[in-house]
C-alpha cells in the first residue's frame, strides 16, 4: 500500500436522507477529499430492506445503521435524529472511528468539543477527540464574524437578531411553508404541524417553547455555543425570529467596540478574509437570501456607524445554513482531524 493510499479514508454517513445529510453527501461527491470507500445509512430504512442513492454518479445502497457495520471505518458523519446520532457518536472511541455530528445532538455534553474551523479548531490538537460537534448554523456565522472583528479590534458588547429559515426544522419545515404558501394563494385551508402559527408570509418571534426568562432552549444553545467557541469576554445577547424563507440564516448584528472606527475600517476586517463576501458601502448589490443561498461564503454588508451609541456599529450578515453554516464546517473539521490540509 502506497503512502497516498494510506491517506484515503473509509467514510460513512448516517442520516443520508436528512437535509444536512444530503448536503454533506453532495459536498463529498464534488470536492477534493481522499475517500477510499463511502457507505450510507439511514434509521428510516428498515433492517430487512435497503434503498438506493447516488454518489459520484454511481448507484449506492442505503442500509439501516448497525454498530457492526461501522467497524473498520475511519470517519462517520452523523446527520440523523438526535437519538441515533448519540448512539453512534458515543460508540466512536470503542469502534475506533472519528465522528462528526451535524445535528447538534450533543449540546448538553460539555465533554464533546464544539468546533468552528478558523476560529477554535486548535482544540483538535489539544486532545485526541473521537467525537466533535458541528454547532448551530447561527453559531457558526456569529463566531466567524466576532472572531474576525476581535483579531483587529476590541469587542465590548454584541447583540444579534437571527432570522431563522424553515429548513432548521428539516424537510417538515420546508414542506409546511410550501404547502401554506400554495394554500393561501389558492384560498384553501392551512395545515399547521411544525409551526404553531401560520408561517407563510409571516414572521414568528417564538417557535420553540420559551422558558421562564422568555428565551427558548435553542436561543440559549446558540448563546452557549458562541461562548464556548470564542471564550467570550464581552457582553453578548441574541434573539431568534422564525422567518418565512426556505434557506439562509440572516442576522442583524450590533457591536460596540473600544475603538472609534470609520465604516471603511470595519469593512477591511471582512474584505481580507476568505470566509467572507463583503458588499461594501455604496455597492448596488444587497445582501439578500436569493443571492446567498447555495454559496460557500458568509455575506457581510449594510454596515452602519451608530452615532447615538459610542463606538456602536450595525451590520447585516447572511449565510446558507446548509452549506457554509453546516456541511463545509463539518468537512473542514474532518480535514483538520486527519491532517489533510
Amino acid at each position: 500500500m502506497t503512502k497516498k493510499d494510506k491517506r484515503k479514508l473509509r467514510v460513512a454517513l448516517i442520516g443520508t436522507d436528512s437535509l444536512r445529510g444530503q448536503e454533506i453527501k453532495n459536498l463529498l461527491g464534488t470536492v477534493k477529499f481522499p475517500i477510499k470507500s463511502m457507505e450510507f445509512y439511514d434509521p428510516e430504512v428498515e433492517e430487512e430492506y435497503s434503498k438506493l442513492t447516488e454518489f459520484k454518479e454511481e448507484p449506492k445502497v442505503i442500509h439501516h445503521p448497525d454498530p457492526y457495520l461501522l467497524e473498520g471505518l475511519d470517519l462517520v458523519f452523523l446527520a440523523a435524529d438526535r437519538e441515533t446520532n448519540r448512539r453512534f457518536g458515543y460508540l466512536a472511541k470503542e469502534k475506533g472511528y472519528r465522528a462528526i455530528d451535524l445535528r447538534e445532538s450533543f449540546v448538553d455534553d460539555l465533554e464533546v468539543p464544539v468546533v468552528v474551523v478558523g476560529v477554535n479548531d486548535y482544540v483538535l490538537k489539544e486532545k485526541d477527540s473521537y467525537l466533535i460537534s458541528n454547532p448551530n448554523p447561527g453559531s457558526i456565522l456569529l463566531t466567524q464574524v466576532f472572531a474576525a472583528i476581535q483579531k483587529d479590534y476590541q469587542l465590548q458588547k454584541a447583540v444579534a437578531m437571527i432570522l431563522q429559515p424553515v429548513s432548521a426544522y428539516e424537510n417538515e419545515g420546508i414542506e409546511e411553508l410550501a404547502e401554506q404558501s400554495y394554500a393561501l394563494l389558492s384560498s384553501t385551508s392551512l395545515n399547521k404541524k411544525v409551526f404553531r402559527e401560520q408561517i407563510a408570509f409571516n414572521f414568528l418571534p417564538a417557535v420553540d417553547r420559551p422558558e421562564t426568562d422568555g428565551f427558548s432552549l435553542r436561543e440559549k444553545q446558540i448563546k452557549k455555543e458562541v461562548g464556548r467557541i470564542l471564550s467570550t469576554d464581552f457582553a453578548f445577547s441574541l434573539s431568534l425570529v422564525q422567518a418565512p424563507v426556505f434557506h439562509v440564516c440572516s442576522v442583524m448584528i450590533f457591536v460596540e467596540l473600544k475603538e472609534s472606527l470609520k465604516i471603511s475600517d470595519l469593512e477591511k476586517v471582512f474584505a481580507n478574509r476568505e470566509i467572507f463576501k463583503l458588499i461594501p458601502a455604496g455597492a448596488q448589490d444587497q445582501v439578500c437570501n436569493v443571492k446567498v443561498a447555495g454559496q460557500d461564503k458568509i455575506y457581510i454588508g449594510h454596515i452602519k456607524k451608530d452615532d447615538s451609541i459610542k463606538n456602536g456599529y450595525w451590520l447585516y450578515a447572511a449565510a446558507d445554513n446548509l452549506t457554509v453554516g453546516s456541511a463545509l464546517n463539518a468537512l473542514n473539521i474532518a480535514r483538520k482531524m486527519f491532517d489533510l490540509d
